[in-house]
């Protein structure tokens, strides 16, 4: 039998573990988001940035489709509102990311791109100690990205602060999602309205290289790695993670970009890139310690 000690701290340990395993979740999300999108580069030539960004979402939904079999009965038309919204933010965030990848570097591309959800967890965070956490973070973000800021292509650019935005969307809509809807269901009902509205662009960029058996293979681990996987993982994190926590542990995702595009696509990390990882893991520390505090 519990004692009366181990019995009221049972509660709190559950929490703690439940908030570590969100936490890994999140970070498992960025590893395989961040890679996938350095295989997404090498598969440019192949198809073009909006070829890939077609197959990737197409593959991920047919597969979320298969693994979740969602039912379509039941929902309220806030419901369908909601995935319909979210289908929308999925497909102009990946759309606007590849085509900011096609014209400036992996880790510029992420380190513009995040602008978007830290705005987010200062905008949603009612601490004083998470603007402290944004800051260093952001601080990061510059220091990480301040070398390949130079001479960048103005569209690529603006490419890339739009998926910000998007992903800012993305983040508030996703948690609303799994609100709304059991398991990954509402993820696979978004991620087919991103699929049917991107099928278009795709044919008209890439053409027949859409059925080239190897372009359709790297396609398809590309939407493992980069949709299947993270989305996934991040949904079942934001039903235990706030939004503003969650929104500034992305800070990681530059990070992870220049140590993906280190190894697959072999830019080389200078000592000004190293610092920033360890800003950017610093302030994604005291973020989720925060984010588990009471206020």
């Amino acid at each position: 039998m519990l004692t009366a000690e181990a019995a009221a701290g049972a509660p709190g340990a559950a929490g703690a573990r439940g908030r570590l395993a969100s936490v890994a979740l999140v970070i498992g999300g960025i590893v395989s988001l961040q890679f996938g999108a350095s295989v997404a580069v090498m598969l440019f030539p192949r198809a073009g940035a909006l070829g890939v960004v077609t197959l990737r979402l197409v593959v991920a939904s047919l597969v979320l489709l298969v693994v979740c079999r969602p039912k379509l009965r039941g929902y309220s038309r806030g419901d369908w509102g909601t995935v319909l919204a979210f289908g929308v933010a999925l497909v102009g965030m990946n759309s606007l990311f590849y085509q900011a990848l096609d014209r400036i570097p992996l880790g510029a591309a992420v380190t513009l791109e995040f602008l978007g959800p830290l705005i987010l967890s200062v905008a949603t965070s009612r601490k004083l100690l998470s603007l402290v956490w944004a800051a260093l973070a952001l601080s990061g973000v510059g220091l990480l990205g301040h070398e390949g800021l130079d001479g960048l292509d103005l569209v690529g650019a603006g490419c890339a602060l739009a998926a910000g935005g998007l992903w800012a969307a993305y983040i508030l809509l996703s948690a609303r999602t799994g609100q709304r809807f059991p398991q990954a269901d509402g993820l696979a009902l978004a991620m087919t309205v991103a699929a049917v509205l991107s099928l278009p662009f795709g044919v008209v960029s890439a053409g027949s290289a859409l059925i080239d058996p190897v372009t359709v293979g790297l396609g398809a681990a590309v939407a493992l790695m980069s949709s299947v996987l993270p989305y996934t993982l991040e949904l079942l994190a934001l039903r235990k993670l706030p939004a503003s926590g969650f929104a500034i542990m992305m800070s990681l995702e530059p990070a992870v970009a220049a140590t993906a595009g280190f190894l697959v696509l072999h830019q080389a990390l200078g000592w000004a890139e190293v610092l920033a990882i360890g800003l950017v893991v610093v302030a994604s520390v005291g973020a989720v310690r925060s984010a588990g505090a009471k206020g």
